[in-house]
């Protein structure tokens, strides 16, 4: 097995999860708050298993497993070989299928979504593979086994298995014991879900979301318990495994089952959550309630979150692996948000940066849940920082705004952070330590709009509308914009000087409300960042915006800004532009 250390291990040793993970569904599931514990608790009980050789296996092979449908004891299940499914999960590596029983595979009418990584015997007690895959047609007790072989040494890169391809002489075979028709098993295996669970935000509200990169698809509620008391040290083979992304007020994390543990590393889930490579997830211990039974899909295994006592350091085509000890280091996401006579602080500790933006989005989201006690629309003034280090040098940006929303202000003002967290989260050499966004909302979603342009021509103000506006060579521009919000009006002034040098440029001018969007989710480094915070239009604001060429000659670019406004302004209007 790998001796590997855990990248980036923070001094923590254990973090306890304090509530509810209810692993629901073929998508993501809600699990509640969470607590941070320091205190060190007993190791797992090593097992070392001894691969058995795939090719010592054949037809009838009575084996046995273990896996968890209550609780964190391991319970036993039989089964027999039906063959080997040679390169069935990639290139080199075979597939063995199996058909599994025991009075809980029975009851949920096959085996579920959880059940991966459960290890699988041989009457020898040498240690076969993990179940991993299921047939594509529902759900049934004809598994896929990632043999061991591949696991125990732990893993190199691979191209991810899709769906598992079933010849017709594997289909009869499958087909033979009852469970399936041949066109059925014709249809392949795929590897068993391990979903992504989520919580701290309503199901319905996760779904509802308008960005694709935020939504949580196949996201239902579940019943929520008590503190889970599940300690690491439960965490054997056919246990419980939680490789955790985050912790906090938002909780992401995929829930299986341990194959074997040995020279304090574990590996699990015969099959990988996200196959990023090296990773480093939080370790994590699980309490399974029960299995939920699914007529028109694949069981799942409902459980409470354990404590995180490691790291997992591996997410590979055959598996996950980590080490029980030190957490990884995590980026902390906090949101602070004042709503009239209340208040609230929540915050999310991030050991995956790839889930940064995802967690930013629910955790400003949710913040706005449990201080509003509403969805409804509003307007709301933020700053958010973000810290870290750039190629090793530290940094520290931040951003201002005031953000509107007619439908929604809970997720129109959580998309800022999010898409910028989602940006740098990607770029080379990037390490965001942590990211605070202050707000004050209103439910108050009131804007003015731009109503009217006038020009400056010698004492007067005139109207621009369809004629160009003209404006002598070495004077300056003057405009004068009346804004206008719920039957009242205000006006603000912007200028522009035109050097003599533009005398017979032509162009055109466009007075504009803020940018509405800030375009930050695809930045690729901490100078396109700020390059891209320093050209932002702030949406209180109005601008002066366009450009005026001499032919043959130099360009002018008008670029005036307003003083800030205490209401978001929309609208625009443009008009042509001569020099004379």
């Amino acid at each position: 097995m790998s001796s590997r250390s855990p990248r980036s291990a923070s001094s923590r040793s254990v973090v306890r999860l304090t509530a509810a993970a209810t692993c629901v569904g073929l998508g993501a599931s809600l699990i509640a708050g969470v607590g941070l514990s320091g205190t060190a608790h007993a190791a797992p009980v090593e097992d070392c298993a001894e691969a058995f050789p795939i090719a010592d296996l054949a037809a009838g092979d009575v084996v046995e497993g273990l896996t968890v449908s209550s609780g964190t004891t391991p319970e036993a299940f039989t089964g027999e070989v039906l063959g080997v499914l040679a390169n069935g999960i990639s290139a080199g590596r075979d597939m063995v299928m199996m058909e599994l029983d025991s009075p809980a595979i029975a009851k949920a009418g096959g085996i579920w979504q959880g059940m991966s990584g459960s290890p699988v015997y041989a009457e020898d007690g040498r240690l076969i593979g993990a179940v991993a895959y299921g047939l594509a047609y529902g759900t049934t007790p004809i598994a896929g086994i990632t043999p061991f072989e591949y696991m125990d040494d732990y893993l190199g890169p691979a191209a991810e298995a899709g769906r598992v391809e079933v010849g017709r002489k594997a289909a009869a075979k499958i087909a033979a014991t009852g469970e399936v028709t041949r066109a059925q098993a014709e249809r392949g295996f795929r590897r068993l879900p391990v979903p992504m669970t989520m919580s701290g935000v309503d199901a319905d509200r996760a779904e509802g979301v308008r960005a694709p990169r935020y939504r949580t698809d196949d996201v239902a509620a579940g019943a929520t318990g008590a503190a889970a008391d599940a300690g690491i040290d439960t965490v054997i083979a056919g246990g419980n495994l939680a490789a955790v992304q985050s912790v906090g007020d938002i909780n992401f994390a995929g829930i299986g089952t341990a194959t074997s543990v040995c020279d304090s590393r574990v590996v699990g889930f015969g099959h990988p959550m996200d196959f990023l490579g090296e990773v480093a997830y939080g370790l994590g211990a699980a309490d399974a309630i029960y299995i939920q039974e699914d007529p028109l899909g694949v069981p799942f295994k409902v459980a409470n979150l354990g404590e995180v006592g490691g790291t997992i350091t591996d997410d590979r085509l055959s598996g996950i692996s980590g080490d029980f000890g030190d957490t990884p280091a995590a980026a902390t996401v906090s949101s602070d948000l004042i709503f009239e006579d209340d208040s609230r602080v929540g915050s999310t500790e991030v050991y995956e940066p790839m889930a940064l933006g995802s967690v930013a989005f629910y955790q400003h989201l949710q913040n706005h849940d449990a201080v509003m006690d509403q969805i409804g629309t509003g307007s709301e003034l933020q700053t958010f920082t973000i810290e870290g280090t750039a190629h090793g040098k530290p940094f520290s940006v931040s951003h201002t705004d005031r953000v509107q929303s007619s439908w929604d202000i809970a997720e129109e003002s959580s998309y800022p952070l999010a898409d910028t967290l989602s940006g740098l989260s990607g770029a080379n050499g990037i390490t965001v330590d942590a990211a605070t966004l202050t707000a004050e909302v209103s439910t108050d979603d009131s804007v003015y709009r731009v109503r009217k342009v006038e020009q400056r021509v010698g004492k007067k103000w005139v109207t621009l509308a369809k004629k160009p506006a003209a404006v002598k060579a070495g004077s300056t521009l003057r405009l004068r914009v009346t804004l206008a919000s719920a039957g009242k009006t205000k006006v603000v002034m912007l200028s522009e000087k035109i050097g003599k040098k533009y005398a017979g440029a032509k162009g055109s001018l466009t007075v504009a409300g803020g940018n509405g969007y800030l375009n930050t989710w695809n930045v690729d480094s901490l100078a396109d960042l700020k390059k891209k915070l320093a050209k932002d239009q702030r949406n209180d604001s109005v601008a002066l915006r366009g450009s005026v060429k001499v032919r043959k000659g130099a360009t002018l670019t008008l670029s005036d800004v307003s003083g800030l406004q205490d209401k978001v302004v929309v609208g625009r209007k443009s008009v042509r532009l001569v020099v004379r």
